[in-house]
């Protein structure tokens, strides 16, 4: 059970109050324009993105985790490297679709928080996708499992979470309906482990 501010130690719970308090707080960052001047692409935008999703919940919101992280076979960034890692993902080009994926792609696998990657990431990416290409991804009309598959397999072989992604694009960048899609519970699953450096 994660440490929260709300007290909560039941799991199930836990995760319906997370969905609830951030999906009010993105409809705020989406309304208000929290994002408006924040540089495209960089971690520290990522970083206000998740502090403003999740600081009704955790007390790590926009903190980097302090734990090495797994989910699956696979295994994130570790700590030792994941300052350097986030350094090289700020240089990274990001001037059309394809280089937009592939800096997409590098910050899931340094998943810099110990809870709510995916959702902050979505909206990283959409922020950069508007910025850059005047574009951002419909989510209704990515399908959850070849999405998530896609993601799975993407640090070895981006083309087919590029071909999802692009399959969904449009342009309808301020409508509050797509934004809302990219933090839908259904596009996330839970599965992380935590385990040692000496464990790598």
């Amino acid at each position: 059970m994660l440490e929260n501010k709300l007290g909560i130690m039941d799991s199930a719970e836990l995760a319906r109050e997370e969905e609830r308090l951030s999906k009010k707080r993105a409809k705020e960052l989406f309304e208000k324009d929290l994002l408006a001047g924040e540089p495209a692409g960089k971690f520290s935008t990522l970083q206000k993105i998740h502090k403003i999703l999740f600081a009704d919940i955790y007390p790590f919101a926009g903190q980097l985790r302090t734990v090495n992280l797994a989910k699956g076979n696979f295994r994130f960034a570790p700590l030792m490297y994941l300052d350097a890692a986030l350094a090289n993902i700020d240089q990274m080009p990001q001037s059309d679709f394809d280089e937009i994926i592939e800096k997409y792609v590098e910050m899931n696998i340094a998943h810099p928080f110990r809870e709510g990657n995916g959702r902050s990431t979505r909206i990283w990416l959409d922020h950069i996708l508007k910025h850059e290409i005047g574009k951002v991804v419909n989510w209704s009309l990515v399908d959850k499992e070849d999405y998530l598959l896609a993601m799975e397999r993407s640090p070895i072989r981006d083309i087919e979470i590029k071909h999802v992604l692009k399959a969904a694009m449009t342009d309808q960048t301020d409508s509050r309906e797509v934004f809302m899609k990219g933090i839908d519970h259904s596009y996330y699953y839970e599965g992380y482990t935590t385990f040692k450096a000496e464990e790598l």
